[in-house]
């Protein structure tokens, strides 16, 4: 069933910015749907989120919770949509994004990538809407060409213990294409790299947000394998904007589009920057790489630097240093703030 947590309301008088618009973020609740949803609140939008919460956290809409432009609603997007969902854009994030929690239920999370957009490129094509598609670099699996640009097909396994993610997202980029030629949609897609920034889970698997935590609770820190696969690290300011200047561009490309921070490091490098900035005494303990993990991944920005006037911004140190914050307060059980200024006691958890 439906749950409208908020009905939705006009734009309220003084907002800084025009009216653009409503913008339909699926995956709303999550660590980068609730950070997309501030931004096109804060650009003149009209917002819907529509999440069904199962990694989505309702406080993390807690600073934008009473905006009289904004609207929750529960809905699981392998179900039929509502079809009074009259939308002008639709940013497509719903899918859990970190292992534990994608392998957790494998078959919904490829019906999360397949069905989900399915139903959400007819939503658009009924409202003549643009749509974007949230995809991931993981659809490069295991890269044989380093950094990856986006017309590499990949090194990928599609019947292994990743490939209900990695899959169901190279799916999704298909539908969206075909969509784009057979019925002239206005499409987006992204290709995601490694994302990091307040509202990540402690328990969502990914190594920013693994080390950090281990730190702060003075566990071990696990480092898979000898460390020195690489990842590059982009803080969720920086991506967000990555998604604005995508979704503005006059033309849409006809390919997916690379959004990560170029700077490359190796997980131990990552694990001892941690330690040190955290002052953690923490040991750092090594296990087994888990299968089909990549050994390096570097986005090729080329064509967001050429064509978005796109580029990260926020150092490394800067972005784990709002993280870190972030993560002191969830785990000292004060409810962490957002850029907003909104807060959210455990009384009121979310009672609109």
């Amino acid at each position: 069933m439906n749950r409208v947590i908020k009905v939705l309301k006009p734009v309220r008088s003084g907002r800084k910015s025009i009216d653009r618009g409503r913008a339909l973020v699926t995956g709303g609740a999550g660590f980068l749907g609730s950070h997309l949803c501030e931004r096109l609140l804060a650009d003149g939008y009209e917002v819907i989120a529509l999440d069904n919460f199962h990694t989505g956290k309702r406080y993390n809409l807690a600073g934008i919770a009473r905006d009289a432009a904004f609207t929750c609603i529960s809905h699981d997007v392998v179900d039929t949509l509502p079809t009074d969902l009259a939308v002008d854009e639709i940013y497509n994030l719903a899918c859990p994004a970190s292992p534990p929690h994608y392998q957790a239920d494998p078959i919904h999370t490829f019906k999360t990538s397949v069905l989900g957009a399915i139903n959400l490129l007819e939503l658009a094509r009924r409202h003549n809407a643009k749509i974007f598609q949230a995809s991931t670099s993981e659809v490069y699996g295991d890269p044989l060409v380093h950094p990856q640009p986006e017309g590499y097909f990949g090194n990928v396994n599609t019947h292994g213990p990743r490939a209900c993610y990695d899959e169901g997202k190279r799916s999704a980029e298909t539908l969206f294409f075909d969509y784009a030629r057979t019925y002239g949609l206005d499409i987006r897609v992204a290709r995601i790299f490694n994302t990091y920034g307040p509202r990540m889970r402690p328990d969502d698997g990914r190594v920013v947000s693994n080390f950090i935590v281990q730190a702060l609770r003075g566990d071990d820190i696990t480092v898979y394998g000898n460390g020195t696969q690489t990842r590059s690290f982009c803080y969720v300011d920086d991506l967000i904007e990555g998604f604005m200047r995508l979704m503005r561009l006059p033309t849409a490309p006809n390919h997916p589009v690379n959004l990560g921070n170029p700077g490359e490091f190796t997980v131990m490098e990552l694990a001892e920057f941690v330690l040190d900035y955290t002052n953690s005494r923490s040991r750092i303990v090594h296990r087994p790489l888990p299968v089909d993990d990549p050994r390096q991944r570097k986005p090729d920005i080329s064509f967001a630097r050429q064509h978005l006037g796109w580029e990260p911004r926020i150092a490394l140190s800067e972005g784990l240093s709002h993280t870190t914050a972030y993560f002191e307060a969830l785990l000292g059980r004060r409810q962490p703030g957002t850029s907003r200024g909104g807060h959210l006691s455990s009384g009121e958890a979310f009672a609109l």
